[in-house]
């Protein structure tokens, strides 16, 4: 699974555990002993990992991490980037007192990443609810990192399956859909879709279907009119500016075989118009990718899974598979410092702690 490119060799892939209480510390004390060709530090606090391996039965070794050693560290082995918890960690329990802790630890690999001290910032699951229980406003990885890094448009797309379907609209109310998608949005997120896919998916002409908002894609107008009045002209102008995008393609048939062959990948109008086609195909391995940061990004594609933590009932797949498209995709673009973002996350407050942590 994992690859052996000269970039990716002595290159550090940050991962954050994200909730303690869920399957993310259970998929982290599992990744003790894989040989990475890269460096795998992951940012979480060392007894919770420890003590879920020790529930699990598992004996495992971790390497400690500090971001202020002189030292770069080797590849082939997974160091922990301690982390303290405020509370103490029940498997399958949450504790509205850790919700600061898990964004600690998602925000000290976010910085490491744009500041060039890692290639790549990796996701465990976390759990929104309890985070904004917490009384901090959190709707998902996907806004928070956009809003971190100062990124006022990001794409969510899932790999897996052999497919790849990026989001017009991430997570909306179905009746808040419509109105967030305008000409402006299409062709910003075709923008980044078609540079993502050439820069970092090794496709150098890329082929992107566009589904259509309504049945039918609108059926001329007769099923609604968001196809002819926003999304084709979003794509004539894309196809102006050299982009691949054909539609509007009524969704129901856009997953055919025939039509995705020559396809690089699906763009639909919403979560729940293209995602349960991939889940099918992938789910267990399937990877949430966050295109349009200046930092790469990957995740798992399931929750916290709190019914299944510290029972050892549990896939390891998808976590797998983001690591190695993480590791692929720092092959592709080759990781390099990016000062002005530096300066700039110096400068802004944590959220959750205060200052950057970092």
């Amino acid at each position: 699974m994992w690859i052996s490119d000269s970039k990716t060799i002595n290159s550090v892939i940050g991962l954050s555990a994200g909730e303690p209480a869920g399957i993310g510390p259970d998929l982290c004390a599992g990744l003790a002993h894989h040989d990475y060709p890269a460096h795998l530090v992951i940012a979480a606090d060392r007894s919770v990992i420890l003590a879920r391996a020790a529930l699990l039965g598992l004996p495992i070794s971790f390497g400690e991490y500090s971001p202020h050693a002189s030292h770069k560290p080797e590849p082939g082995r997974a160091s922990i980037w301690h982390h303290p918890v405020a509370a103490a960690v029940v498997a399958g329990q949450l504790n509205v007192a850790n919700s600061a802790y898990v964004l600690n630890c998602l925000n000290s690999v976010t910085d490491a990443c744009a500041t060039g001290v890692m290639s790549a910032l990796v996701t465990a699951p976390l759990q929104k609810s309890i985070i904004e229980e917490s009384g901090i406003p959190f709707t998902g990885h996907t806004e928070y990192l956009a809003q971190r890094l100062h990124v006022p448009r990001v794409v969510m797309m899932l790999v897996g399956g052999g497919l790849r379907v990026a989001l017009a609209t991430t997570h909306l109310p179905l009746r808040a859909v419509p109105d967030a998608i305008t000409i402006d949005g299409l062709g910003e997120i075709l923008d980044i879709l078609h540079h993502a896919l050439r820069n970092q998916f090794n496709c150098p002409h890329p082929r992107i279907l566009v589904a259509g908002l309504n049945p039918h894609a609108g059926e001329s107008g007769h099923l609604g009119f968001e196809e002819i009045e926003v999304i084709i002209p979003a794509l004539n102008a894309a196809r102006a500016r050299g982009i691949n995008a054909v539609g509007p393609l009524p969704a129901d048939t856009l997953f055919v075989p025939e039509r995705l062959l020559e396809a690089d990948c699906v763009l639909a109008m919403y979560h729940d118009q293209g995602l349960p086609v991939l889940k099918m195909h992938s789910f267990g391995e399937g990877v949430n990718v966050t295109l349009g940061l200046p930092i790469i990004r990957t995740s798992v594609d399931h929750g916290t899974a709190l019914d299944r933590a510290g029972t050892g009932h549990l896939e390891r797949g998808s976590l797998n598979a983001a690591i190695a498209l993480a590791l692929n995709m720092s092959a592709s673009t080759g990781s390099s410092s990016n000062g002005a973002l530096a300066t700039q996350l110096a400068a802004t407050p944590s959220p959750v702690t205060g200052s950057t942590s970092f």
